[in-house]
């Protein structure tokens, strides 16, 4: 069977590529504002099987449109692992009193008029100690909710600031995942390329920080969010739970691990573990009770809609609505890429800028651009990452320029995509309850302005010229050595070939 002979195989023209991206995004469009209906797993699957069918006419076998649907899932794994932790987390650590007690203490300590500004830089704190966004939103954030619900803050505000700051850990944390996948995807070091993010990363997080100090002491209500539906939440907490600040130690304990540069799973999986252990000791909780509460979420009834509300989810079954979208994106993604779409698509950008300026501006909006339509992060960090890598060194630019841009492109806008995996996660670990009909939450995302205002900084650095380095010599040197692809400024296009074809190799650890 296999001693067939081999199709011969094509790139697709632009509005071929171009045909499976348009007919899934009005797919898309149809679905959630046609029909109202937030669930975007069918769209996306009919976008894999038109793919499927533009490779087939292109002349790929369907097994290899399929091995690139799989590659991409299997290099998500870890991530859809962290997603499954996360849901044990959520469901023990309530059952346990660790995120009764955060909120509980949240909401005797923090002011209402400082809570989003001080959410977003607990968010950040925590989220680049741990290196996972995920694992941030999904501890810290929940509690984070808790609180904000108390002082009668709308959730898409709490949502926005946690979203901003545990993003913003993800992008300048040397033990992030997208970090390292950046930096070695255009060859730089990690710390290096940290270190040149900081100039978009620090100013979005300080206008974002103002905006919320703003929003903080002129549209909450300090009094009545203070005296009356807190003092009612705190008092169900305390009849419900042993409260008590030693019940923080198994976040203690998360954070820590990673200090020592744990991994992020077994450091996760420790987190469970203490939780289990801390809610049978103090909260009295059976063996069978911690297993349902970690498969299916914790479960209550304190007489408080609101804090049932709250208190009520987590589990593994509670991530399996994220899971699946998250995976049928994955193969969605992995077959454009498979079939060739994605990187005609990025050939025909690249092929119309010939500067600085237009080249880091479009390496922005493709890392974006990646992320709306294959809704895979990885994906538009190592493609975009992969394919513009010669033409910044043919303009003798540093490709830490690269590195920034994919990261602001990637990385940040990733969580302002409903049908993207980490806006899907948002969505369904926050509570916004999106496919229920709360639409209005969706106002998290321009409220997220930390993950927005970094792109369009780094745009106006790049039309400004402002910190866009140059390459030094020994990068020049170190291109030589290692014979990476540079591209000539009158040939872009071949440039954009030789990307694809010429394999990126690790960064060197100097």
């Amino acid at each position: 069977m296999e001693d067939k002979p081999k199709r011969v195989r094509q790139k697709p023209s632009l509005g071929l590529a171009l045909v499976p991206v348009v007919l899934t995004l009005i797919a898309i469009g149809v679905q959630i504002f046609y029909f109202g209906d937030f669930t975007p797993h069918i769209p996306l699957a009919i976008g894999l099987a038109i793919t499927s069918l533009v490779g087939i006419k292109l002349g790929f076998r369907w097994k290899r449109i399929e091995d690139g649907a799989f590659h991409v899932i299997n290099v998500s794994l870890p991530s859809v692992s962290v997603l499954i932790l996360v849901g044990m987390i959520i469901g023990v650590w309530i059952a346990s009193g660790t995120v009764p007690s955060l909120i509980y203490y949240g909401l005797l300590l923090l002011s209402p008029a400082f809570f989003l500004a001080a959410a977003m830089l607990i968010c950040a704190v925590v989220s680049v100690s741990l290196g996972t966004s995920w694992g941030t939103v999904g501890t810290v954030g929940l509690a984070l909710v808790g609180i904000g619900a108390g002082f009668e803050i709308p959730i898409y505000w709490t949502a926005g600031a946690v979203v901003s700051g545990a993003f913003f850990g993800d992008k300048v944390s040397p033990l992030s995942d997208t970090t390292n996948l950046a930096a070695a995807v255009t060859g730089n070091d990690v710390f290096s390329h940290i270190k040149n993010m900081m100039p978009t990363t620090l100013p979005a997080m300080l206008i974002a920080l103002a905006i919320y100090l703003v929003v903080g002491f002129t549209m909450i209500d300090d009094q009545a969010a203070s005296f009356e539906r807190t003092d009612a939440i705190t008092a169900s907490l305390d009849e419900h739970f042993t409260i008590s600040i030693w019940l923080l130690l198994p976040a203690v304990l998360v954070i820590g691990l990673a200090i020592k540069k744990m991994p992020p799973i077994p450091s996760l999986f420790a987190g469970v573990m203490a939780g289990a252990v801390t809610a049978m000791a103090v909260q009295g909780v059976g063996l069978h009770d911690i297993v349902t509460y970690a498969n299916y979420g914790y479960s209550i009834e304190t007489g408080v809609e609101a804090m049932d509300s709250l208190l009520n989810r987590g589990g593994i079954q509670s991530m399996m609505w994220t899971i699946s979208l998250i995976l049928i994106a994955l193969a969605f993604g992995g077959a454009l890429e498979k079939t060739g779409c994605l990187e005609t698509i990025i050939k025909a950008i690249m092929s119309k800028v010939r500067s600085f300026k237009g080249v880091q501006t479009s390496a922005i909006a493709t890392s974006f651009a990646t992320n709306l339509v294959a809704g895979d992060p990885y994906l538009s960090v190592a493609l975009p990452g992969r394919m513009y890598a010669p033409t910044y060194r043919g303009l003798g630019y540093s490709t830490l320029n690269l590195s920034r841009g994919v990261e602001e492109g990637g990385t940040l806008m990733s969580p302002l995509i409903p049908w993207n995996a980490g806006g899907a996660f948002v969505i369904s670990v926050l509570g916004l309850g999106i496919g229920e009909g709360n639409v209005e939450n969706l106002l998290y995302i321009p409220l997220a302005f930390a993950c927005w205002l970094s792109p369009l900084i780094g745009i106006l650095y790049a039309q400004m010229g402002l910190f866009s380095p140059k390459a030094t010599d020994a990068e020049r040197a170190l291109w030589e050595k290692q014979g990476e692809a540079i591209a000539s400024t009158e040939a872009l296009g071949a440039a954009a070939d030789a990307a694809v074809t010429s394999p990126t190799p690790a960064p060197s650890s100097s």
